[in-house]
């Protein structure tokens, strides 16, 4: 932190998306300089190529060596490319994989070093990233393996609820692989944990879903209800963990009963993130839950489809970013809480 202020890390993305479309209009608003100061990891030629085509006169970032020369009143850019750097609206290249990687990689180091205090990222293509360098499926993965040590989750945020997904990306033949207790428990501890720190939740109440149809029916459908999942509810409430099911997902949805509580377990992908997406128009937030670090994200993709034309909202990157401060805050608040007052007695007072 510089004063009372929160350093913001945001990574460019995909240079060929919406990804500085939705950080320009962003940081085009003067209060967020009130509470943090963003520090920008790509390229400033390109972030002047989105500005043109965007036609704002009225914003410029100010190009900085490192976080330490970061303004506290203006959006800052720290160069992570080369020159040969080129812009290709709406396509998947291989120079903005690489280009994403770069940015991805600096900002990853300065978090480390704690030379930002929470990072914001932009979309990348998980496809085009994709190098000897970076062999994941996408950044949960990545800042999994920067920083990780007990697991981590991927929650997806909106105004409605919260939802944690057990498996990411992984093929849906794989899934009953990852659905076991100790996953799915481990999972519950993590959300549980995130709920009551991260975001200040006294006693969180947690669903869970089932993987199969009707929740397996009893075991008529499917036995990973009966053998994992349950035990693994069982194990958390016995370590005073409020969980609640495994309920069959469409029941869930379509009766509303997401409204009574504080987050829900998804067994993978798909099964949180289609009803995610179909109960929120926009505003989504996705937060890697387990990390040291602080990690957002806005809930949309690369969007290349309208890149370039003026029409991205940034209504979920402006939520990613506040929500990483606001979790920042929370962690440093429950550091500060829970620390001990009192130092060790060793006689020297006497």
């Amino acid at each position: 932190m510089k004063g009372d202020k929160i350093v913001v890390g945001i990574t460019q993305g995909d240079i060929n998306g919406i990804g500085y479309e939705v950080i320009i209009k962003t940081l085009s608003d003067s209060r967020i300089y009130d509470f943090c100061i963003p520090v920008v990891y790509g390229s400033p030629k390109v972030a002047a190529y989105h500005r043109k085509a965007l036609n704002l006169e009225n914003f410029s970032f100010n190009t900085i060596r490192g976080v330490e020369e970061a303004s506290a009143k203006r959006a800052s850019i720290i160069n992570c490319t080369d020159d040969t750097v080129r812009v290709e609206l709406g396509k998947s290249t291989p120079i903005a994989g690489e280009a994403s990687y770069k940015a991805l990689e600096a900002a990853a180091q300065d978090l480390a070093h704690h030379k930002i205090d929470a990072l914001v990222t932009a979309p990348i293509n998980k496809s085009n990233i994709q190098s000897e360098k970076f062999q994941y499926a996408g950044h949960t993965e990545f800042l999994e393996a920067q920083f990780g040590s007990g697991g981590v989750l991927m929650v997806m945020i909106n105004d409605l609820f919260r939802i944690g997904v057990v498996t990411t990306h992984v093929p849906i033949n794989k899934i009953t692989e990852y659905i076991t207790k100790d996953s799915v428990l481990n999972k519950l501890r993590i959300l549980h944990r995130s709920l009551l720190i991260d975001f200040r939740i006294t006693h969180p109440r947690i669903a869970i879903l089932g993987l199969n149809p009707h929740a397996g029916d009893e075991g008529l459908l499917g036995e990973e209800e009966q053998k994992e999942i349950i035990p693994a509810l069982e194990a958390a409430r016995a370590e005073s963990v409020s969980v609640f099911g495994p309920f069959p997902a469409d029941g869930f949805f379509g009766a509303g009963m997401y409204k009574k509580f504080d987050a829900i377990l998804a067994m993978y992908h798909d099964q949180g993130l289609i009803p995610f997406k179909a109960l929120t128009e926009e505003g989504g937030v996705n937060f890697t839950a387990g990390l040291p670090i602080v990690r957002t994200s806005p809930s949309h993709g690369t969007a290349f489809d309208i890149a370039g034309k003026g029409e991205a909202s940034s209504d979920s990157f402006r939520k990613a970013l506040y929500m990483a401060c606001d979790v920042f805050r929370n962690r440093k608040e429950h550091a500060e809480i829970s620390g001990n007052p009192l130092k060790p007695f060793d006689g020297s007072e006497l």
